[in-house]
């Protein structure tokens, strides 16, 4: 090796290292300035009340509810859509113009900014379909932005899946169906479980098409009925993310977004945690 490639590669070597570096020194920046301008806004009261001048409380109960309900409507409808789509793509259907069509149309919703679906989901899903504002309306609104990441995902982790599982379950007299089910998608569930968190992870930010969609009510439920909790997906109700965006904006009131934006890391945080642990676990029961 020359010198002087050797000093090009040190360079660059150098540059690589100091692109890390200065990612994890953003990163670090962020948490600390966010977490020492809401840290003192956090208490137990924030995390289990609702703002009320009558009673002088500040808190984000009802928003943490609202984003629970988004998050187990969201996932319970898109989940087995975007997978199920993902196997037809990769298992069943014949490379060709239809194949390559929904392949394009996923990747293109996959760019769209979330404001148009916002507005898509408002005109259509609150006005045609007569929901208004309500957590319904934001939850359809967010299972089309984020079918493509699970699709996507889905198919990628089952593109890993060795060529000689699918043979060799075959040639042991299993069906296609019984492949897929007790072969195919065990050995891709860690991919699988990604692409499902993330998806969670993109609804937790989300913000701009529920200000369209889901309104920003932050009511806590009058009770655990079936009746009470039917009743509460027609319902306007704001995310954490829409109530750190009118707090900081409509406001003013810079400690309660400080505080939510506090809540919303260590949720983040937690998500990031939980797609490692079962990612790794699921690996770990493949192996075995």
């Amino acid at each position: 090796m020359t010198k002087s490639r050797k000093i090009k590669e040190s360079i660059l070597y150098g540059l690589i290292y100091l692109c890390a570096g200065l990612s994890v020194v953003i990163l670090v920046g962020i948490i600390c300035y966010v977490i020492a301008k809401g840290i003192r806004s956090v208490n137990w009261q924030f995390l289990t009340t609702v703002t009320s001048v009558l009673k002088g409380t500040v808190g984000i109960a009802g928003n943490i509810v609202n984003t629970i309900y988004i998050i187990v409507i969201t996932m319970l409808i898109a989940t087995p859509i975007g997978v199920g789509a993902a196997v037809y793509l990769n298992e069943y259907a014949k490379p060709g113009k239809l194949v390559t069509a929904i392949e394009f149309a996923t990747e293109t919703l996959s760019g769209i900014p979330s404001i148009i679906f916002g507005l898509f989901g408002m005109m259509f899903f609150g006005q045609t379909l007569g929901l208004s504002y309500s957590l319904l309306t934001g939850s359809l609104t967010l299972i089309l932005m984020v079918l493509p990441l699970i699709t996507r995902n889905t198919q990628e982790a089952l593109k890993t899946v060795p060529d000689s599982y699918r043979s060799g379950a075959i040639g042991l007299g299993a069906g296609k169906f019984h492949m897929i089910r007790t072969i195919l998608l065990p050995s891709a569930m860690p991919g699988i479980i990604t692409g499902v968190i993330l998806a969670v992870g993109r609804i937790v930010g989300e913000s701009a098409a529920l200000l369209f969609t889901a309104g920003s009510g932050k009511a806590l439920l009058k009770g655990l009925s079936f009746k009470f909790l039917r009743e509460k997906v027609f319902q306007s109700g704001g995310t954490m993310t829409v109530q750190l965006y009118l707090s900081a904006t409509s406001e003013g009131d810079f400690d309660t977004a400080f505080g939510v934006a506090v809540v919303l890391l260590v949720i983040v945080f937690l998500i990031n945690l939980g797609t490692k642990a079962l990612a790794k676990k699921f690996d770990i029961n493949r192996v075995k």
